[in-house]
């Protein structure tokens, strides 16, 4: 298997300290990722004007072990990044709704609408049955949204009175999971599905007993480790600069499960809801009678 690494940032820091005629196959290489991935060896040297023997010296300046290998490390940067490469600009699709503001909100109605259809309440309340009776909630989370996603399901989940924590950290996770049993339960958040760490860390979790509950894609390594599997489609555009609308697709569904906790349990729910109110109220002054018990301010939100 193909070590990763990323070939555009090696060529960037190695370039000024490669020979003259490997720094020309690097400027033709950056002008035109896809055409030197599909070039031959004497097509690279003849459009770098140097020899062959030059290229082959790059490939190996870079850190690749020959040519090929450069050029299938060039093709997988091409697919992955193409759309990273060009000049700054909105994409003609994103052009209307006009303003940015509609474009951005648009993105999320429509990953939100999309993502709704993809709701089970059966799995959604199989879920919060795993949740409720869990000894200890472990929300694990890797990257951004994934990572914010972990710490909201903490947040979620301490107003109902569950005990719950977050984990962002692979080696952390790694180490908690080691510690878990058959009364625990790992809520995971990945968009992707994917990511190395955090399968390690569910593998682990599940060694020892520990039921698994996700919220990823569909088909991901994720979703097949999953006791109950949530799953959130993500919608991106070549719009590069707007953060993923993902993030709302799960936390869409993270509301619902939360709600749902709340109504498996309604009496105790209510209770420790009147509490927060109690305490917040009394925290932010607002006991009298102008804001009093009616007053709709968050319950810790």
């Amino acid at each position: 298997m193909t070590a990763p690494f990323d070939i555009l940032t090696r060529i960037a820091e190695r370039g000024p300290a490669l020979r003259l005629a490997e720094q020309k196959v690097a400027q033709v290489v950056l002008e035109d990722l896809a055409g030197a991935a599909a070039a031959s060896i004497n097509e690279l040297a003849r459009k770098a004007g140097v020899s062959e023997a030059s290229v082959t010296r790059f490939a190996k300046a870079i850190g690749c072990r020959d040519v090929r290998d450069l050029k299938l490390r060039l093709a997988q940067a091409t697919a992955v990044g193409a759309r990273f490469l060009q000049p700054g600009s909105v994409p003609a699709g994103e052009a209307t709704p006009a303003t940015l503001a509609d474009s951005i909100h648009a993105d999320i109605l429509t990953a939100l609408e999309v993502n709704r259809g993809m709701m089970d309440a059966q799995r959604i309340e199989q879920a919060a049955r795993l949740l409720l009776g869990a000894r200890m909630v472990y929300a694990f989370g890797m990257g951004g949204g994934s990572s914010f996603m972990a710490d909201e399901a903490r947040h979620r989940l301490a107003r109902l009175g569950q005990p719950v924590a977050s984990y962002q950290d692979a080696l952390l996770q790694k180490m908690v999971a080691a510690t878990l049993g058959r009364d625990d339960v790992v809520l995971a958040f990945s968009a992707s599905g994917r990511v190395p760490e955090m399968l390690a860390s569910c593998d682990i979790a599940r060694e020892y007993g520990a039921r698994l509950v996700a919220v990823t894609a569909l088909g991901s390594p994720l979703a097949a480790r999953a006791d109950v599997l949530l799953p959130v489609r993500t919608l991106e555009t070549d719009f590069i600069f707007k953060p993923s609308a993902s993030r709302y697709a799960m936390l869409m569904v993270l509301d619902v499960l939360a709600t749902q906790c709340a109504l498996l349990q309604p009496d105790q729910s209510k209770e420790r809801l009147r509490r927060l109110k109690y305490v917040l109220d009394s925290h932010r002054g607002e006991s009298g009678p102008a804001r009093g018990p009616d007053s709709r301010q968050p319950l810790g939100d």
